[in-house]
């Protein structure tokens, strides 16, 4: 497979992608955790790059980045996936019990549930079991794993077929159609929306879409999907939006996590990630200085969470105790531009909306 490194220059930060396929990139220090030494050690890497325009390198190799993933969980090699799976409370909070009554309660309600993720089969059942339980895959109507998102969405179905697992490992032949709920992985949207149109009985059943990736999530299944799309910003509690209790019950206390956490951002003297950044300020807006004016700008991340989602809360525990009927303010070009952020909006665009009136 043809590799290829590039740096999209950010400020004085140069951050190094790499192209695993057509559609999709991955960051360097997740491929690092998950290939090992011995297979990095033999790839072209540089240390840092900039310009503000992607290069390209190829470089051939017997596995593909994404091969190389299963391989390394599969098999437990590398640094990351044997970590994780030796002690999965050191990287990984539980589910509140809030968020399991609240998945629960949309499974008896008579509600679709779908859970799609990039993560290969294995990696997302060592996730989700230790978040959600060992009968995590009771809660889910339909689970669909490698699901190489936003190809998911933008592919037609003979480019990205669904594939049946055995024992983790994909089946060779991809399927014609989708048939009936289950387990499959990769897979593209025309396909699951006609299983939805079976599985509803409705033309064009209605879709939520709760996500955290601007690239993965929301784009694509707004604009191809044509989903509802909640997007989940943690920047929000940085500013101004309370914290809900992500804890469960049967932990120590509230706050402090897997114990291993406890005081981890505290004790080194660092801030919380949600905090803002002293270095790029608000993820919301943009503030530039010039002969003493103040000029606020609302950023891209802003301004595409108003295109591409439908509305925008911190967490999920933040409306797990709301009840299922609760009417939530979405966002629209005729509204406010604090409109849509649930429980509110964060400080800094209350005070943009402030210095416009």
């Amino acid at each position: 497979m043809c590799l290829y490194y590039g740096s999209t220059y950010l400020s004085t930060l140069p951050e190094l992608w790499v192209r695993t396929t057509e559609n999709a990139y991955l960051p360097i220090h997740e491929m690092v955790a998950a290939l090992g030494p011995s297979l990095c050690c033999a790839m072209p890497f540089v240390h840092s790059l900039s310009g503000r325009d992607t290069t390209s390198y190829p470089y051939f190799t017997e596995l593909s980045v994404i091969d190389a993933f299963a391989v390394a969980c599969l098999e437990d090699t590398g640094t990351y996936f044997p970590s994780v799976k030796r002690c999965p409370g050191r990287y990984l909070q539980p589910c509140s019990d809030a968020v399991k009554r609240w998945l629960r309660s949309l499974k008896n309600s008579g509600k679709i549930l779908l859970l799609i993720t990039s993560s290969h089969s294995d990696y997302c059942r060592l996730v989700c079991e230790h978040i959600l339980g060992t009968d995590f895959e009771d809660l889910f109507d339909i689970i669909i794993t490698n699901a190489l998102k936003p190809g998911f969405f933008s592919l037609v179905p003979q480019q990205r077929p669904f594939r049946t697992l055995v024992d983790d490992v994909e089946d060779g032949e991809g399927l014609p159609s989708l048939e009936k709920p289950g387990w499959y992985s990769q897979g593209n949207w025309p396909h699951l929306h006609e299983l939805l149109k079976k599985m509803t009985n409705k033309p064009e059943p209605k879709v939520v879409y709760f996500g955290d990736s601007m690239r993965s999530d929301m784009f694509p299944a707004c604009s191809f999907g044509k989903w509802e799309t909640v997007m989940i910003v943690e920047e929000m509690e940085g500013e101004g939006v309370p914290r809900a209790n992500a804890t469960p019950c049967n932990s120590p206390t509230p706050t402090e996590g897997p114990a291993e956490k406890k005081g981890k951002f505290e004790d080194q003297g660092m801030k919380s990630p949600s905090d803002v950044s002293n270095q790029w300020g608000s993820y919301f807006v943009d503030v530039q200085k010039n002969e003493g004016e103040e000029t606020r700008r609302l950023t891209w991340c802003c301004r595409s969470i108003h295109t591409y989602s439908t509305m925008a809360i911190p967490s999920i525990e933040a409306i797990a105790d709301l009840p299922l009927d609760f009417q939530f303010q979405r966002f629209s070009s005729d509204k406010p531009i604090t409109t849509g952020y649930y429980p509110r909006p964060p400080d800094s665009l209350l005070k943009w909306e402030e210095n416009l009136s």
